[in-house]
């Protein structure tokens, strides 16, 4: 178990899950740059967030939900979470793997059991990206410490094409999760960040112009880099 003090920012498991390096200049090195996709995602998240809570019949929106797991060290904010009644025409399919079937929980002064149904709105197209997918998982492993239930499934919300992917939230997918929340951890408690190292992905990285990889080699920061430059702006060697 972690304390209050030790919770490392949910979002940081989809960081690390793309590049550890990226991982570590958000969560050890406290830095961040936006670019157009990155504005993008964030409008569409404060979308997401606004409106408070809405009732459609046997489904229930809540938005912009505080979460935390003091297991997994983990907090943040989901962008939806869905509440399905259960025995109501909304209910999504639930896989038939799912585990317990102590699912639903109990809502304040509302009748019946409700099944809880996280959604995670990102800007791009409709595909598999593990790293969403992590993501949605550790907020519904949060959700079900929070609400002391079982969570069988969630979706992930493409703004670019409308659309939203089921993902099941089956034992592999828990295990990377929880596997990628101990690794978080870790590597905050250790203070390095990872060498830089350029791939074809570093391109779309908004933190492109803070990391460096073409610059930054071996254990070197890329606070470290940007201090020198500041102190000796004559000479920009790595």
């Amino acid at each position: 178990m972690y304390g209050e003090d030790e919770l490392l920012p949910l979002s940081g498991l989809q960081h690390l899950t793309f590049c550890e390096r990226r991982a570590m200049l958000v969560c050890l090195e406290g830095l961040w740059v936006e670019n157009v996709a990155t504005v993008q995602g964030r409008l569409l998240h404060g979308s997401a967030h606004e409106g408070g809570t809405e009732v459609r019949g046997d489904l229930r929106i809540a938005r912009g939900l505080r979460l935390r797991s003091l297991r997994l060290g983990l907090s943040g904010k989901a962008d939806v979470v869905e509440f399905h009644r259960m025995g109501g025409e909304s209910v999504p399919p639930v896989p038939t793997t799912s585990g317990p079937p102590d699912i639903g929980v109990r809502l304040p002064s509302v009748p019946g059991r409700w099944l809880p149904f996280p959604v995670e709105y990102k800007r791009g197209r409709l595909r598999h990206e593990e790293a969403y997918e992590i993501q949605l998982c550790a907020q519904a492993l949060c959700l079900e410490e929070m609400l002391s239930t079982h969570i069988p499934a969630g979706a992930v919300y493409y703004g670019k094409t409308n659309r939203r992917l089921d993902v099941p939230f089956d034992r592999a997918l828990r295990n990377r999760t929880e596997e990628s929340a101990t690794r978080l951890h870790r590597m905050v408690a250790e203070g390095r960040t990872p060498p830089a190292r350029y791939e074809k992905k570093c391109r779309g990285c908004s933190l492109l112009s803070v990391c460096l990889p073409k610059v930054c080699q071996g254990s070197r920061s890329a606070r470290d880099y940007l201090r020198q430059a500041v102190s000796d702006p004559g000479d920009g060697r790595s």
